[in-house]
């Protein structure tokens, strides 16, 4: 019986010691994604209007990406419903063609309708090689669009990438429990 008790124990220890330590990350990067938000409202490239009219958005605050003719991508983002968080999640990239360096980017990507957003809730979410993202500049956003339910949008943060590739990105969502 003690021994139960000992192992018990130590397992919601362990259990309580990484549930800390991951939120302590989740933290990092809501405070990173607030960050990235506010930037982006104060740039001069007409995203206010995605981000009070769209169903939902995800900001990837910190995606490195970097290549030489095979590449990837990586980053961790906050996913907004209504402007609240409702969860986390993870992009996976990877791609074949064209490409070398390595560069740091902003990704924010928008949900036109709730029924957007929960196709990318359901965890399996993958944009296809066709899908780009639009490059953040002065004004760009204002003509923006849809397509297909979703409008994503880069700002390069720091490094410099060649890249006329091939591949698609791959999404997973974890919910915030409250």
């Amino acid at each position: 019986m003690k021994t139960l008790k000992t192992i018990t124990s130590s397992l919601l220890l362990f259990l309580a010691i990484g549930l800390h330590a991951q939120n302590d990350k989740d933290q990092k990067i809501i405070a990173d994604a607030n960050d990235a938000k506010d930037k982006l409202m104060t740039m001069e490239v007409g995203l206010d209007q995605f981000f009070t009219s769209s169903a939902g958005y995800v900001i990837f605050p910190n995606v490195g990406k970097g290549g030489l003719i095979i590449g990837g991508a990586s980053g961790n983002g906050v996913v907004y419903e209504n402007g609240d968080i409702i969860g986390m999640a993870d992009l996976k990239k990877l791609s074949v063609g064209l490409q070398a360096g390595g560069q740091a980017i902003t990704e924010v990507i928008f949900f036109e309708t709730a029924e957007d957003l929960a196709e990318f809730k359901e965890g399996d979410f993958e944009f296809s090689a066709e899908a780009s993202a639009v490059a953040l500049k002065s004004g760009v956003a204002v003509n923006a669009k849809y397509k297909d339910g979703v409008a994503v949008f880069a700002l390069p943060k720091a490094g410099l990438m060649a890249d006329a590739s091939v591949g698609g990105q791959k999404f997973d969502f974890t919910p915030i429990m409250k």
